[in-house]
């Protein structure tokens, strides 16, 4: 028989904080995809896509890292991915590397979408986040979700999240 741990409770301040956190999220993510597609006809998703890529040597990446790098299952990068080389952002190619691998690489079109709505989406950030919080609290946040990410990964190695700080 399994040991049932105390479950320690969130105290008030905890709850309403936590709480917070969660609806700031959700409305935070919304209005920057909302943005996104209003201006660009994109997801935040595809835009965090293009961000990734155009960090990359030669704009591209292997899909299983890009996965990991967003945190997302490989099966929602592949349909994602497939939207946006229909719509000529990516184009896919065998891994020149081993061949079993996918490679998504970025065209020209893509950078040239990303270059625009970088403009929209930094300022949606500045506006509905970064601009509202006193530098220390921005930076004390940026902390808090490193901690809980290196935590969080720590424990579930699978994810194999990759991220740049």
């Amino acid at each position: 028989m399994t040991e049932q741990r105390q479950t320690r409770w969130l105290n008030e301040a905890q709850q309403r904080a936590w709480r917070a956190l969660v609806l700031g999220h959700t409305l935070l993510l919304d209005r920057l995809d909302d943005d996104l597609r209003e201006s660009f006809g994109i997801s935040l998703t595809e835009y965090e896509i293009l961000v990734r890529l155009s960090e990359r040597p030669s704009h591209c990446m292997r899909m299983a890292h890009l996965a990991a790098a967003l945190a997302h299952s490989r099966s929602r990068v592949t349909h994602t991915i497939d939207r946006m080389e229909k719509a000529g952002y990516v184009v896919r190619t065998a891994s020149p590397e081993d061949g079993r691998g996918v490679v998504a690489t970025m065209t020209d079109e893509g950078m040239a979408l990303l270059e625009q709505a970088a403009h929209v989406h930094v300022t949606g950030v500045r506006e509905y986040l970064v601009d509202l919080a006193e530098p220390e609290d921005f930076e004390a946040m940026g902390r808090v979700m490193n901690a809980s990410a290196d935590h969080l990964i720590s424990a579930h190695p699978e994810m194999e999240v990759r991220r740049s700080r």
